[in-house]
């Protein structure tokens, strides 16, 4: 195939037209292991409550890689030195920033797998795709990995305001249809400027970047956090970890081959060789469903139960509070449900349990975002900000939470 052919374009429902910058883009694009992102929903199970919230990692991976182009163009605009070969490291980096992402997103990463971050992941995939294009990713790496010497670059992939945020804060508003979520990344990337070697927002975007950590906090309360989602995850959670507790006694679960090997096998970071990557890069959402669809009729009755949960959307009920939700405040109902269901007081485990989630829209204690001051200085958002609220963004605000069958109430 020629090159020319693989400078294509994606249209965008948020963008418009997204154009591949390359052909290493297009191939890496072209990838199974990036391919797979298709079947892999950005929001998890939140199309439970949204139910336009179908879109996909994929989606959201060419969206920043959009945001980068947009960047460095800004960048180079105001005199900020990017060589082709930085820009290009860019543009790959943000590209597999998520590809190591699991089913359903973070499910995974507290079930099959024993507390991998998908961004370990990502970076095996990263260093795999690095030995099949023959070194091609390896400033890409470099970077991601915040081994580069010019600062800027990583804060660009991830910091407080990076193009990933930019566009799931987006995107994710757009699919979902809640509107607080809409962020101005357009007016946010022509603010940017590097002082120093940090990235910067000049000092006149000071209230795009208010409006977007205030995006964020409402996006987590609304969306990501929103009690329907917390619940639905935290039950794909525990069913995940009973068919693994099922299958390393012996019994015999209905699922694909990749999720069979995960099933039966403890698999930790460094248990991750090229065979094991395979495996896990073979392993989306639609292994799940069909894995729950099938142990719906299962003889276990924890199993079967919790997977009609998800599939019938008849969730466990949940309760959000302010308070601490002492232990013993659950024994009662675990008796109750033991006798009812005949089952033990460890069983009822997996359908009565607390819990605490957390929001923190701007967290001062990580790398700040700096805001350039007309005499050239640089201080952080919190201080030049004349906006009370940011403050109160910064502080942690947690919400605890208690779950339990329906019809306990």
């Amino acid at each position: 195939m020629s090159q020319i052919n693989k400078l294509k374009i994606f249209n965008d429902p948020i963008y418009g037209f997204i154009t591949i910058p390359n052909a290493l883009i297009y191939d890496l694009i072209q990838h199974p292991y990036f391919q797979r992102l298709r079947r892999i929903t950005q929001m998890g199970l939140s199309y439970l409550v949204y139910p336009g919230a179908n879109h996909t990692r994929f989606h959201h991976a060419l969206g920043c890689m959009h945001l980068m182009q947009k960047a460095v163009d800004v960048l180079r605009f105001k005199e900020v030195s990017i060589s082709e070969e930085e820009e290009n490291a860019l543009y790959i980096a943000i590209l597999l920033h998520d590809i190591g992402h699991g089913p359903f997103s973070h499910a995974m990463e507290k079930s099959i797998v024993e507390d991998v971050h998908h961004e370990e992941i990502s970076l095996l995939f990263m260093r795999q795709l690095n030995v099949e294009f023959k070194g091609q990713l390896s400033l890409a790496i470099k970077i991601f990995e915040g081994d580069y010497h010019r600062k800027f670059m990583l804060q660009l992939i991830s910091s407080q305001l990076d193009m990933d945020r930019m566009d799931y804060l987006k995107r994710d508003s757009f699919y979902s249809g809640v509107a607080e979520g809409n962020v101005n990344s357009e007016r946010l990337i022509q603010m940017m400027n590097v002082e120093d070697d940090f990235l910067v927002i000049e000092e006149k975007g000071i209230y795009s970047v208010e409006k977007f950590l205030m995006s964020r906090r409402l996006m987590y309360w609304q969306a990501y956090l929103h009690k329907t989602s917390l619940v639905g995850e935290l039950i794909l959670t525990r069913i995940l970890k009973r068919a693994k507790e099922l299958t390393l006694k012996g019994t015999n679960l209905p699922c694909s081959e990749p999720l069979q090997f995960f099933m039966q096998n403890k698999i930790i970071l460094e248990s991750f060789d090229t065979f094991t990557l395979d495996l896990f890069s073979q392993l989306d959402d639609f292994d799940i469903i069909s894995a729950l669809k099938s142990w719906q009729r299962h003889d276990d009755f924890i199993l079967s139960s919790l997977s009609k949960m998800i599939i019938n959307r008849d969730l466990l009920k949940i309760k959000l509070t302010s308070e601490k939700v002492a232990i013993d405040d659950l024994n009662p109902l675990k008796e109750r449900f033991a006798l009812e269901n005949n089952i033990s007081m460890a069983d009822t485990n997996y359908f009565i349990f607390k819990g605490k989630i957390k929001n923190q829209a701007y967290d001062k204690e990580a790398e700040p975002i700096r805001i350039l001051k007309k005499d050239r200085t640089v201080e952080d958002v919190i201080e030049s900000s004349d906006q009370l609220n940011l403050k109160s963004l910064s502080k942690s605000v947690t919400k605890y939470y208690i779950c339990f069958p329906k019809q306990l109430i």
